[in-house]
Formats: structure tokens, sequence, C-alpha cells
């Protein structure tokens, strides 16, 4: 198990299994394969919920309801950070401290809370440090 833990935002995730979503699909899912590989990724419950509503609702062609379930299933096998009370209030002064959009602001606050130095997203801007968590995005060229 490596220490520098990387937290994947809900975009990473669902490009990785939308087989439709061309070379996104492809960085996606070889930035999944690398963190099984070394033991080094982390979600949340967040992401994970909204993994589901967005592969089995959101898709041009969307999983099953049972595939959706299957995936989340596997990500027993990582640390799955569940946010509290606390969290919720620490992402809404971090929305209004950095201007990001309250949902991403609890990613942050979960990725921060997990132990990652990383967070995968196409959400934030690459490259930016928020606390001890540094952005970066795998599906830019």
């Amino acid at each position: 198990m490596t220490d520098d833990r990387t937290f994947v935002d809900t975009n990473i995730l669902v490009y990785a299994y939308d087989a439709d979503a061309g070379i996104k699909h492809e960085r996606a899912r070889a930035v999944l394969v690398d963190l099984w590989n070394t033991k080094s990724g982390a979600l949340s419950a967040q992401v994970l919920q909204e993994f589901y509503v967005t592969v089995t609702r959101k898709l041009p062609k969307p999983l099953s309801k049972r595939a959706a379930r299957e995936v989340i299933a596997t990500y027993r096998a990582w640390p799955v950070y569940l946010p509290e009370v606390d969290d919720i209030v620490a992402a809404s002064e971090l929305e209004e401290r950095h201007r990001l959009a309250f949902w991403d602001a609890l990613i942050v606050v979960s990725a921060q809370r997990s132990g990652a130095t990383a967070l995968a997203s196409e959400d934030l801007q690459d490259g930016r440090r928020i606390g001890d968590v540094t952005i970066d995005n795998p599906l830019t060229g």
C-alpha cells in the first residue's frame, strides 16, 4: 500500500464505466486500474451515490441498475469516506472561501478527511491545491 492516496471524483468513475466516452473512458479506466494495482484509491459515499444515479439515468446507454450495484459493490475494497455533519459545515465554509460549488467542496473535504494527497477530478482546476490535496485532471492530454 502506498502512502499517496488518490481520491476519485464521480466524473472519473463515471467515465471509466461509460464505454461511449471515447478517450475520457480510456484515460479514466487507466487511472482506476493504476489505483487498484497500487491499492491507493479512495472515494466517498457521495461519489458512489452520484455514480449510481448518473450511470443508470443520465448516460445515453445507461448501465442496468444491477450492473451499477455490482460496480459499487467492488469498491468495498477501497477506503470509502462517510461524510458527517462537521464535513458538511466544513464544505459550506470551503464553498464560500474558495468559490466552489457546494458538492465539489464536499468532495474536497472528503478527500482531505480520507487522507488523500491527490483528487482525480475533471470538475476542478488541474494543479490547484486546497489544503493538503492537489487536484489532478487525468483526462487532459
